[in-house]
């Protein structure tokens, strides 16, 4: 920051000031410069004058707003706006905020249209005064039939009357209305399945039949289904979707030729499609689209069709290709991508060279920019909600749909923990485009020339000529293109094809399934005894307080100079720089060995098992949201698909103590935890093994001699880490950090427990033998630095020793489950408390001896207080 009288402490009060104490900010805003000094004017001045120059709008039926222009025109970058921030927090404060600031969870539900109750209830009150009876509705229609038609009913919805089986069959439908084409009894309570058959098959004339939302459709398996299409051999529509003799009426119900007000072809044996331009046939259940009645002979002017969500798996490519080519006239498709018709966008316009758009994208774009998944009508996520459900949580479960998020930096440093924010009214109301014409950035305006005195807003302005009544949008994903999986991460804000996500899903899970990696035979140590050639003792650099405390062995003395030690034992990582600047030399022994990367960090230790052994039952299932956030997607749908828990983890690549670590269940959420830097999602153990009700898991310490050939050793000493409160699965447990997360050691009242005591009460209280879960767990480590070893071989170097802490959980059939991998951990406790050892005889492990028997295995072959694995 300059050295102005603002950074000094006084207000701004000029120009000048303004840019000197905020010229990175600008830079990093994107603002033009031309409007540098008008963003000045109304910071200084307070002035929100969007209000002016825009109006906010209803959409979505109401479950969304969009920003329209009041102004006549507003031409590229000739104004910038102020938007204030309508609630500012950091996630774990999120509910709480909500449920104790007046007025916020009120403004917050307003803002993201949750705040309308759900009007199911006044139907239902409504059932008994305001709705017709099923007799009533008869009536109606046979009176209708016969003042405006032939006096025959051939279509009658009896939809949502509370009709039960008795009162279905008292009507008697079949004997009054013979010729009905098509009867729809959603919404109803019809349960018996082998009476609804006996019933409906008797409408031999039937075309389409709808029993959606009924009970008989939760009981009922393909021998329903099977019953009613063999009785009414011309039924075309069932329930919604296409039967397999589906042909021109149900085409016709499908471009509106066919309807209630006009049931049957009043064409007398002309082509009743002739006239049809546009065709949505989404989601029918079509297997086969080679159809008589699918052709341009029935359908010559037709110019758009829309066959997403059918698998169409019964033709061919080049089958589906010839009969699309004989539409003359088709203009516009939408299709899946990949899909009946392939993988690739281009392939399809190039096999379908008429067609001018392509998924409600121009075809000549497509093929310009080569991309190959082109989806872009693509439909928004709107909240969902209950009648039942608290404003809090409706706000919580929508907010993603809304928040931005910055970092807070001084000259020290970066804050850890991000910041979330909602924009006010008329900034929420900014809707996505993929070509915005406004552009909108976070400031964080010091009008004392001090991040003490800095406020958030957030600030507008167009990036095109806008003229009165359009639509003022912004891109989401603004700077974020394909290299970043921008596709993918529109997920966060719309419904993208899930079938591409599962399709990638499902290839990544094939290649995990053929990796296998042989275990590697544990061999007598290699390594030799380190030791002086006068016989002196070794001398150690360390910047650890514990090892300079409690490294009191005669083999082992401190000294203060790096390049004057035999041994280097630090918490910082030394590389090539660090080693020529510190004159670090090729004959020092360090604490760390080359590339352990892979290792202690977490993308790179998920990436390391994968590619060696694939998916073990140790790992859970992981991602890179930077690489692989499309896999993680695929994932996810079928978990939704299957009824299967999806609650995640997210943690950051290379932070420790849980910093930005987040668990939750929302698609948006986990999408949107990106932008706050690079993570890993893995799949979060639902259900662990509890202690008293709590969550726990286990700190382990390896020491590691050699990588070739592999020398590991685990020591006796391990601990348990204890939540603060009992675990739960309750949704605003998500926020609370002391019921699923068990580091508790800095700035949080620690659970301390000694670990004899806990194996003993463990034991006791699930009615287990440690010993057999210490094998599982010796087991599942010697594999983890196997992974290492094979795949990275160049990880070994003769002067490497370390000592890594290797973090579990166990699951509730006490499987264990690998958490992560650390380098140099933290041993204060190890130091601190005596403790038994829990295998090895028993024997009582010194506190402050902890780092002497630690140097002694790494540096002096010893084995005490260690086994190898």
């Amino acid at each position: 920051m300059s050295a102005t009288n603002a950074s000094n402490g006084s207000r701004i009060e000029t120009y000048e000031d303004f840019v000197k104490v905020h010229d990175l900010l600008l830079a990093a805003s994107g603002l033009p410069q031309s409007l540098h000094f008008k963003l000045f004017q109304k910071l200084a001045s307070e002035t929100f004058d969007g209000g002016a120059h825009f109006e906010i709008e209803p959409c979505e039926e109401g479950r969304q707003r969009r920003l329209l222009l009041t102004s006549e025109t507003m031409a590229k970058d000739s104004n910038v706006f102020l938007i204030d921030h309508a609630w500012t927090f950091r996630l774990p404060d999120a509910y709480k905020q909500l449920q104790e600031v007046p007025g916020l969870v009120q403004r917050m539900a307003a803002l993201m249209c949750v705040d309308v109750e759900d009007d199911g209830g006044s139907e239902q009150a409504a059932e008994s005064g305001g709705k017709m009876t099923a007799e009533e509705v008869l009536e109606s229609e046979i009176r209708n039939a016969k003042e405006t038609g032939d006096g025959f009913v051939r279509w009658l919805e009896l939809e949502e009357l509370g009709l039960d089986d008795a009162t279905f069959l008292s009507l008697n439908l079949s004997t009054k209305f013979p010729d009905l084409l098509a009867l729809s009894l959603c919404g109803n309570k019809l349960e018996n399945q082998e009476k609804l058959v006996e019933e409906v098959t008797k409408f031999k004339n039937l075309k389409a039949l709808w029993l959606n939302n009924n009970p008989v459709l939760e009981k009922s398996d393909c021998g329903m289904e099977d019953a009613i299409l063999q009785g009414c051999p011309k039924l075309e529509i069932y329930n919604s979707r296409f039967t397999h003799n589906f042909g021109e009426w149900a085409l016709g119900f499908c471009a509106d030729v066919y309807g209630k007000d006009n049931p049957a072809s009043s064409h007398q044996g002309n082509l009743p499609l002739q006239s049809v331009t546009s065709l949505d046939l989404s989601n029918r259940g079509i297997h086969n689209l080679i159809n008589k009645a699918f052709s341009p002979f029935e359908m010559p002017n037709l110019s758009y069709l829309n066959i997403r969500g059918n698998l169409i798996e019964e033709n061919s490519v080049s089958d589906l290709f010839g009969l699309l080519k004989a539409f003359y006239c088709l203009q516009s498709l939408e299709v899946d991508i990949p899909g009946p018709l392939g993988d690739s966008a281009v392939e399809v316009l190039e096999s379908l060279p008429t067609l001018s758009s392509l998924n409600g994208v121009d075809a000549s774009k497509i093929l310009e920019s080569e991309n190959h998944i082109v989806d872009s009508m693509l439909q928004l996520r709107l909240p969902e909600w209950t009648a039942e459900e608290p404003l809090a949580d409706r706000v919580l479960n929508a907010m993603w749909l809304y928040l931005m998020t910055y970092r807070l930096a001084d000259e020290e440093k970066l804050d850890e923990n991000p910041v979330w924010y909602v924009m006010d009214e008329l900034g929420s109301a900014l809707r996505h485009s993929d070509e915005p014409n406004f552009r909108m950035a976070p400031f964080l305006f010091m009008p004392e020339g001090k991040l003490a005195s800095a406020v958030s807003f957030s600030i507008l302005w167009p990036t095109q000529n806008v003229k009165r009544g359009d639509e003022c949008t912004r891109d989401y994903l603004f700077g974020i293109e394909e290299d970043k999986q921008r596709s993918a991460r529109l997920t966060a804000w719309f419904y993208t094809p899930q079938k591409y996500f599962i399709q990638e899903y499902e290839k990544h899970l094939k290649k995990l399934q053929s990796k296998c990696l042989p275990s590697l035979s544990v061999k007598s140590s290699a390594t030799t005894v380190v030791h002086r050639s006068d016989g002196s003792a070794l001398r150690v650099y360390t910047d650890i307080p514990q090892i300079e405390e409690f490294l009191t062995r005669p083999e082992f003395v401190i000294t203060n100079e790096p390049k004057d030690a035999d041994i280097i034992w630090t918490s910082l990582q030394i590389d090539e720089e660090v080693k020529k600047a510190v004159g670090i030399t090729d004959q020092q022994y360090i604490n760390q060995f080359p590339f352990e990367a892979c290792l202690v960090m977490k993308h790179h230790l998920a990436d390391t098992i994968q590619k060696a052994q694939g998916s073990p039952g140790w790992l859970q299932p992981t991602y890179n949201l930077e690489t692989h956030l499309s896999q993680l997607i695929g994932d996810y749908c079928l978990r939704k698909r299957d009824g299967l828990n999806n609650l995640w983890i997210l943690k950051p690549w290379n932070m420790a103590r849980t910093i930005d670590t987040t668990v939750t269940d929302n698609l948006s959420a986990i999408i949107r935890l990106m932008e706050t830097g690079p993570k890993i999602c893995q799949k979060y153990i639902e259900h662990p093994a509890l202690f008293q009700g709590k969550k726990c898991d286990l700190r382990y310490i390896v020491l590691v001699r050699s990588i070739n050939p592999l020398e590991i050793f685990l020591a006796d000493v391990f601990w348990v880490r204890l939540a603060n409160n009992l675990y739960s699965l309750e949704k605003h447990s998500l926020f609370e950090y002391e019921t699923h997360f068990t580091v508790m050691n800095y700035g949080r009242r620690l659970n301390h427990m000694n670990t004899p005591e806990f194996v003993r009460e463990f034991e006791k209280e699930h009615q287990v033998k440690w010993l057999d879960i210490h094998q599982r767990v010796k087991s599942m480590i010697r594999s983890v630095f196997e992974s290492a070893a094979s795949l990275h071989p160049e990880m070994h170097d003769p002067k490497s020793r370390a000592m890594y802490g290797v973090d579990v959980m166990l699951d509730a059939s006490f499987q264990p489950k690998l958490l992560e991998v650390t380098y140099c951990p933290d041993c204060m406790r190890a130091c601190k408390y005596d403790t038994k050892a829990i295998c090895g005889g028993g024997e009582t492990v010194r506190g402050p001896d902890f780092f002497n028997f630690v140097f002694g295995c790494l540096f002096l072959n010893e084995t005490i207080h260690v086994c190898q694995l």
